[in-house]
């Protein structure tokens, strides 16, 4: 039977749903950190490594904030493991909790909060993207709640007070901040103006709103230095994954993007979203307005457009999953509203045990594929395709590889086959950061990406800071069956190429995975620094963040 109380006591309530909300908090993360510890890292995680190791102003892909939080939390690669290099996910994904706790308290009280924090944790986004990974939605995330917790206590108050003034003052600290993780935050300047227009607008005559507007550009102004300097680089590139003009109407894209949201957020949490925004629009949600409207425009407009974007082009489903969370907090407010209108408040609502239900069987089982491989894979007869789709093995692998090749280059060394300070070379960002990571930083190898910007991204910027390719010297190039590169497109700058070893990876058993290591003989050739090509010359002022090895 579920747990059962009443509300007669605020004080008891508010105090039991804090002990719930301590144990929830305390569960999350252990469960996380387990997980971070246990998994190896992802493709996107370790090339967000290499904004740790060479840091900057900005980035071909993204703003600066996850790599400084990586540096935070592993004392600047200090300690250089999984798990510290994804702690800064496990830590602000507590804190998170808390903070969408506090929102949903703010607009309906504590067992709103209570729900509030079950269902982001029963979030797939949530809980396993920016909760067990680390990505710019890490430091994102944890920015949006608490600039949302801002905006929430102090937009919808008539008359704005000078306390109120001051409060949304100090909100565009972790609004600039939020625009320095990922640029979709934007999206909560975008819902703060539109309610201020539509709803408030004595905030237009308060010096405190333009102050806040120009305090955010002026935290996220090193990004458009950064892109100053580097032709506008990073815009551009985003701005084309965007870009839908000529493209044609792509029903399939619209579909894959909302299947994405919903799988992300989880299937029963969004069916909760249904039910909340239906309450909600019919007037059965007892909700201040003005709360109502802060959340619907910090969450609708993200959602829509990129919907909107989904019909002419390719999209991805976390792009939108900040704006979910606004929708969390109406979902745990039209539950409380619910529960409160009984007699006695059911502590876990059924939904909400079926969600985090739901939650920890996918979680359960897709563990348990990346490291046994349990539901059998389609299988290859070429061995250059072997794994070929199997995404599992973005998170598997990579260590015992590293021990296998470390073999190849002993022997190599031993025999005379290969000098000692042979280069290991890839021709993509990934796999090129998981060798970086796993191989080249482990044994000291010295690494590099040849290929041109759209393939190696950040690499093309990383091998400005390393030793470059000497004339006559040999390489390592390493590629997989999941993804196999010929070697072929490098005999512009070696002479020949070695026929492969071929290096096997196994789960238990299963031979899931082949890697290729290729031996470049005789450089005769350079490659170009494909950023000249982009008219990128060399800084002219000294980097700020010496780059760590």
């Amino acid at each position: 039977m579920l747990a059962r109380f009443t509300f007669q006591d605020d004080k008891l309530s508010a105090k039991r749903t804090n002990g719930i909300l301590i144990l929830i908090i305390s569960i999350s993360v252990l469960v996380r950190g387990f997980l971070a510890w246990f998994l190896e890292l992802g493709n996107d995680e370790v090339y967000y490594w290499t904004y740790a190791r060479y840091p900057d102003l900005s980035h071909f892909d993204h703003p600066p904030m996850v790599g400084f939080v990586i540096q935070l939390f592993s004392l600047n690669l200090r300690f250089n493991s999984e798990l510290f290099v994804r702690l800064g996910s496990v830590i602000l994904g507590g804190v998170n909790t808390w903070l969408i706790y506090l929102i949903a308290k703010q607009v309906k009280g504590v067992l709103a909060g209570l729900y509030a924090s079950l269902l982001y944790n029963a979030s797939v986004y949530c809980f396993v993207i920016a909760g067990i990974f680390v990505l710019p939605d890490t430091p994102q995330l944890f920015f949006w709640l608490l600039s949302l917790l801002l905006l929430v206590r102090v937009l919808p108050e008539k008359p704005v007070t000078g306390k109120s003034a001051m409060t949304l003052f100090f909100a565009s600290i972790p609004l600039g901040l939020a625009m320095l993780s990922k640029y979709t935050s934007a999206f909560l300047w975008l819902g703060a103006g539109l309610y201020i227009l539509f709803y408030n607008r004595a905030w237009l005559r308060r010096s405190e709103l333009y102050l806040s507007v120009f305090i955010t550009a002026l935290i996220f102004s090193p990004v458009i230095f950064w892109n100053i300097e580097n032709q506008w680089i990073s815009f551009t590139f985003q701005g084309e994954r965007v870009s839908f003009f000529g493209s044609g109407l792509r029903i399939d894209y619209f579909f894959q993007e909302l299947f994405g949201q919903i799988l992300y957020n989880n299937p029963v949490n969004f069916v909760i979203i249904l039910l909340a925004l239906i309450a909600l629009f019919k007037g059965k949600v007892d909700i201040s307005r003005g709360h109502k409207n802060i959340l619907l425009l910090t969450s609708l407009p993200l959602i829509l457009l990129f919907l909107f974007f989904a019909l002419f082009r390719r999209t991805l489903p976390h792009w939108t999953a900040p704006g979910y969370i606004s929708l969390i907090v109406i979902s745990a407010v039209y539950l409380a509203d619910k529960a409160l209108k009984r007699d006695h408040a059911v502590l876990l609502p059924r939904l909400i045990i079926i969600s985090v239900s739901v939650l920890m069987v996918v979680l359960f089982a897709g563990v348990l594929q990346i490291k046994t491989g349990f539901i059998p894979q389609k299988s290859f007869d070429d061995p250059k395709e072997l794994g070929k789709n199997d995404l599992t093995l973005d998170m598997y692998g990579w260590r015992q590889f590293a021990d296998k090749f470390s073999q190849v280059v002993d022997h190599d060394f031993y025999t005379k086959n290969m000098n000692a300070d042979a280069p290991v070379v890839s021709h993509k960002w990934f796999p090129a950061a998981h060798l970086d990571y796993y191989v080249a930083q482990k044994y000291g190898y010295n690494f590099m990406a040849i290929g041109d910007l759209k393939a190696i991204h950040k690499y093309a910027w990383i091998n400005r800071e390393r030793p470059p390719l000497r004339l006559e010297s040999d390489a390592y190039f390493i590629t997989s069956s999941r993804n196999f590169k010929s070697p072929e497109y490098l005999l512009e700058y070696f002479s020949w190429v070695d026929k492969p070893e071929v290096i096997r990876i196994f789960k238990g058993r299963k031979h899931v995975e082949n890697f290729f290591v290729f031996r470049l003989r005789n450089c005769k050739k350079l490659p170009p620094d494909v950023l000249e090509g982009f008219g990128i010359h060399e800084p002219q002022v000294m980097n700020p963040f010496p780059a760590t090895d």
